[in-house]
């Protein structure tokens, strides 16, 4: 192995850098394509992975590592077939292939496509260590030549270390099987169209063309997309299809260069080939269908491995190449050219990662006919406020897929919220005809009927959305809410209740019991509702303010006034904060400073009429009191 890098790195004409100096190159090379992404939002699936995950966020770095595992696990082979060397007599380190073993169990625990490292380490061994002619060992199968048994790798442990390594994998899959089960995830025809195709025909064709397009993401990474499903890449139906051309050019690449590992009179062009294919091919299996149906048409995340036997590749054809360049001046600027323009790629995507919107839009140009790219730029407007822009694209996507209920329930909502109230209803009942087990857009449904009026109907809308998820405190409450509106007051609590019970920093369920107890003229239990509240959430001034109300008509004044006060502090220039302070300072007595919280409340909000009127009692008050003085 020393004496094949010796001689590649001699090939490439490259400055020869120290090992340090090497290092420091490709660490600042990697600084520079992602420094702009430092500090940048968490976008995309990171609310999930990171923002909303209660134990840790490591699960958004699966991929990353995967890959350090895999890689520790190979150099842990590496290591085991070294020691070997150091100790005569002694054909293998068995701890060492058992250490490997265990790290590629942890990359497999990472990632699925983790277990693949114990083919890539076999074939290592084989290829590398014992210098196999892979073509001739099979060929000598097939013959049934009795000169195999005499190969001397098979005195050298290569059996005994494969035999490891099987064993090793099967008790990883059972491991795996026991955990997890043997159910394969549930995918739908949106994620993985070709899959889902009954001619095998079309299912082959396309799988061989998803394979190309990996590749070309590879070669020239310029079409990158966050998601490559729902009608992102087009189905292959017929041999007239231009893009059948992409397969043929790459599997004439890949027979090409099978054929150079295959049958080279070049040892070392062999097995150097072979190694980079192993890297390139084995590590992307897990992704190609072939064993099981995956969840995604293309994902980029899963050529990350894969990369470094395209590496590999790479720096094996410029060194072929400079052995017969006669101007490699020129073939030294091309070999920079291609690592800044790959360096000027990475600078640009990351910075397309540093916000949703960026990242969204980018997706675009890549992928127009994606309908989860435009549910997403519409659903980033929507965040942002922008709700007209929002409308259009949630639309287009229900366009480009007619089934896409999660387009038809965000855009029911902003339609709901616009006072658009009969086509809210008619997509919130298509999205749960498509999908019945669709909470959400029962809730919504509920929502909308309960704005209609048809309050049996919102009543039932309810009740689906919770059977279909029994811990739903946002239903609950808006039941609740309906039950209000029927004077249902019992009925209301009990929602309410159960919402807080689901939820227990619910504020909206919180002050709603609070509010609902104080107008139907259970002061006390009000009051206890509220200070439960906010021994649970100490910091609300909402709540703060509805328990004050209760206070202050309690009569403890001086309580109710700290509250008052706390809760102003928290949100100064809420006009009914301030009003209502200046009404417990009314009943108080103080009448000088509910004058002067009556005139804040009247500058933040001019239009409160009862506001108004009660600061036009005082002033009469004030008035009369003058004049008697």
């Amino acid at each position: 192995m020393a004496q094949t890098e010796d001689n590649l790195d001699h090939d490439i004409p490259l400055w020869p850098l120290p090992s340090n100096w090497a290092k420091a190159v490709v660490g600042l090379l990697s600084i520079i394509c992602f420094a702009n992404s430092y500090d940048g939002d968490f976008v995309f699936d990171d609310s999930e992975a990171i923002l909303n995950n209660k134990v840790a966020g490591i699960v958004g770095r699966a991929d990353l590592l995967c890959a350090l595992f895999f890689l520790l696990s190979f150099l842990g082979y590496c290591r085991a077939l070294k020691e070997s060397k150091c100790k005569e007599g002694t054909p293998f380190s068995i701890a060492w292939i058992l250490l490997s073993i265990l790290l590629g169990a942890v990359a497999m625990l990472c990632k699925e496509q983790g277990i693949t490292i114990l083919g890539l380490n076999a074939l290592f061994d084989a290829v590398v260590i014992n210098k196999l002619n892979i073509l001739e060992v099979v060929l000598k199968i097939l013959r049934k030549d009795k000169s195999l048994e005499s190969l001397v790798v098979f005195r050298k442990g290569l059996l005994s270390r494969t035999t490891m390594l099987l064993c090793g994998g099967a008790a990883m899959l059972y491991v795996r099987w026991r955990i997890m089960g043997t159910g394969p995830p549930a995918f739908t025809e949106v994620d993985n169209p070709a899959s889902f195709a009954d001619s095998l025909f079309v299912r082959a064709i396309n799988y061989n063309y998803y394979y190309s397009l990996n590749a070309w993401l590879l070669l020239c990474p310029w079409w990158l997309c966050f998601d490559w499903s729902m009608g992102c890449v087009p189905l292959i139906k017929s041999v007239t299809d231009w893009r059948i051309i992409a397969l043929a050019v790459l599997w004439f690449c890949l027979i090409a260069l099978m054929g150079q590992a295959l049958r080279s009179e070049d040892s070392q062009k062999r097995r150097i080939l072979t190694l980079g294919l192993g890297f390139l091919i084995i590590p992307f299996l897990p992704a190609s269908n072939l064993f099981f149906r995956v969840g995604f048409v293309v994902a980029e995340r899963v050529t990350y491995l894969p990369s470094i036997g395209y590496c590999m590749l790479i720096t094996y054809g410029f060194s072929l190449l400079s052995k017969q360049a006669k101007r490699k001046k020129l073939l030294v600027a091309a070999l920079l050219g291609l690592l800044l323009i790959n360096v000027w790629r990475c600078v640009i995507r990351s910075n397309q990662w540093r916000s949703e919107e960026q990242l969204f839009r980018s997706a675009l140009s890549v992928c127009p006919l994606n309908a989860k790219v435009h549910y997403n730029v519409g659903k980033n407007l929507a965040d942002k406020g922008n709700q007209s822009a929002a409308i259009s694209y949630y639309r287009e996507a229900v366009r480009l897929n007619p089934k896409y209920v999660h387009a038809m329930n965000n855009l029911g909502n902003i339609l709901k919220e616009r006072n658009e109230l009969h086509e809210a209803e008619e997509l919130l009942s298509l999205a749960v005809q498509i999908q019945p087990d669709f909470a959400a857009a029962w809730m919504n449904l509920g929502i909308v009927q309960n704005s209609l009026r048809r309050y049996e109907e919102a009543e039932q809308s309810y009740w689906t959305a919770i059977r279909h998820r029994k811990k739903y405190p946002d239903c609950y409450y808006n039941l609740g809410r309906l039950y209000a509106d029927l004077n249902r007051h019992v009925d209301a609590l009990n929602a309410w209740r159960n919402a807080t019970v689901l939820k227990p920093q619910h504020s909206l369920a919180w002050n709603n019991m609070i509010i609902l107890l104080d107008n139907t003229g259970n002061l006390a239990q009000a009051e206890a509702v509220g200070r439960e509240a906010l021994e649970l959430i100490p910091n609300d001034h909402s709540l703060m303010f509805s328990l004050a109300n209760v206070l202050g008509k309690s009569q403890k004044y001086k309580e109710s006034e700290a509250l008052f006060h706390k809760a102003i502090k928290a949100n100064p220039n809420a006009a009914s904060y301030h009003g209502n302070l200046a009404v417990l300072y009314h009943r108080w007595g103080n009448l000088d400073l509910a004058k002067k919280h009556y005139e804040v409340s009247l500058k933040l909000d001019p239009t409160a009429a009862g506001t108004r009127e009660n600061y036009s009692l005082l002033k009469r008050k004030l008035d009369q009191l003058q004049k008697k003085g």
